[in-house]
């Protein structure tokens, strides 16, 4: 096991003689008694009552590190919890700790909200041992470490085994390129198995299923060079989106945009055969499938391939030294194997390195649930997610683009052009 992080909470003594900080509103600091509250925020992007698996990680780590207190606040989902953490930070208010996009990296650098992990910690070598490096890529940046793995993915394929059978398709040989998934959904809609063959869901995260289908065409650099973005309009690009539509046109999949949160609710009511969605479901699609189901990885067009995704711990540029070396110890305390293996099977997520799938309780999870293992063994594969500056608006914009070819508005090739031409516009003034 690597060596523990030395961190600067380590070296600062939680005593009566700490630098006080008044802990107003949502902000946390050293108190009176020596002690530092912390405030942090967390998204809950997936089904299933986790707000108390987080209280749980918090209430193991506070005892473990005596001295500081977490109030852990669910902010609603990604996009909420960011919006929240911006708004509260500029009035002094906002969080120490965070659990956010790893896209949202240079939104929050760009706007000076976070610290690099090395002004807290001398040595950062333990986390090369801690995390997958497909993981720990995604919180650097300028040459800084930025942020901790923490409820990390990739997208998966979930197919319902009991609707292949009725189909009359092998449960055990899920499609594994573009041509056979198309079979698939086709024969599952032509036998009425299920409503539809297939769901991929385009809103929320359309964008990262986009990103998906490029890879998967052979597009290279998906995941932006130094925050810019220009994969939009390349011809592999151009491709997924048709290909994406013409399923909806060919009936195997519903028309027009498709929800993020009802897919998964779809997929367990029988509605579609087969999902593509967040690794981050499995927990939610076992613990409420009433029917047997499969896991794979994403299927090829000219290669096989998905983007990482999830969020990371960062900590937040507010209070004294004391403070922040605090946050710094929880968020390393929440990374620790044997809490990083417990927050992987309660929530479906990827355990986000080597020595969280070496504990036993992991290794024996993995053992009698092996569809948890898909997601680990697609980082192979997998590249990092598109992040850029002004993260928010861009994301926002591919989804536009997504929603208006997916709904017959307009057609892949000028819509695509077009989008990377305005996003070139947006992030002009961050070009180096």
């Amino acid at each position: 096991m690597s060596a523990r992080p030395r961190t600067l909470a380590l070296a600062v003594t939680l005593s009566s003689s700490a630098v006080l900080l008044a802990a107003c509103g949502g902000g946390g600091g050293a108190s009176s008694d020596g002690s530092v509250e912390l405030t942090m925020y967390y998204p809950v992007a997936v089904g299933g009552p986790l707000t108390d698996v987080v209280d749980d990680l918090i209430a193991t780590c506070t005892e473990q590190h005596e001295g500081i207190s977490v109030e852990a606040v669910y902010s609603g989902t990604y996009a909420d919890t960011m919006t929240k953490a911006q708004t509260a930070s500029r009035s002094d208010q906002g969080p120490d700790l965070a659990v956010l996009l790893t896209t949202d990296l240079y939104t929050l650098t760009d706007a000076d909200l976070i610290v690099p992990l090395s002004s807290l910690d001398d040595d950062l070598s333990w986390t090369e041992d801690r995390f997958y490096p497909a993981y720990l890529a995604s919180g650097e940046a300028e040459g800084e470490l930025w942020s901790l793995p923490f409820q990390r993915s990739t997208i998966v394929q979930y197919h319902n085994k009991d609707v292949y059978e009725e189909a009359g398709l092998d449960p055990e040989t899920p499609p594994t390129t573009w041509d056979e998934l198309e079979e698939h959904a086709a024969t599952i809609q032509d036998s009425g198995a299920a409503e539809y063959g297939l769901e991929i869901p385009s809103t929320q995260f359309g964008n990262w299923m986009f990103q998906a289908m490029a890879i998967q065409s052979g597009v290279e650099d998906t995941a932006g060079v130094d925050g810019m973005v220009d994969y939009l309009d390349a011809p592999g690009s151009v491709e997924a989106l048709e290909w994406w539509r013409s399923m909806a046109e060919e009936g195997i999949m519903p028309s027009g945009t498709t929800e993020w949160a009802s897919t998964p609710e779809d997929f367990l009511q029988g509605r579609t055969g087969i999902m593509w969605h967040t690794t981050g479901n499995l927990t939610n699609v076992r613990s409420n499938a009433d029917f047997e189901f499969g896991v794979s990885i994403l299927p090829a067009n000219t290669q096989p391939g998905s983007p990482t995704g999830g969020g990371n711990l960062y900590v937040f540029d507010r209070g004294d030294d004391e403070t922040k070396a605090a946050a710094y110890t929880i968020a390393t305390c929440l990374t620790e194997p044997e809490l990083a293996a417990e927050w992987s099977m309660e929530s479906g997520y990827v355990a986000t390195g080597p020595e969280a799938w070496e504990t036993d309780t992991m290794a024996e999870y993995a053992e009698e649930f092996p569809q948890a293992a898909v997601a680990r063994d697609q980082l192979e594969v997998a590249v990092g997610e598109t992040t850029s500056h002004e993260n928010g608006r861009v994301s926002q914009m591919i989804n536009d683009t997504i929603a208006a070819v997916l709904t017959g508005q307009s057609e892949a090739q000028d819509a695509l052009t077009q989008l990377q031409s305005d996003i070139d516009g947006v992030l002009e003034p961050y070009q180096g």
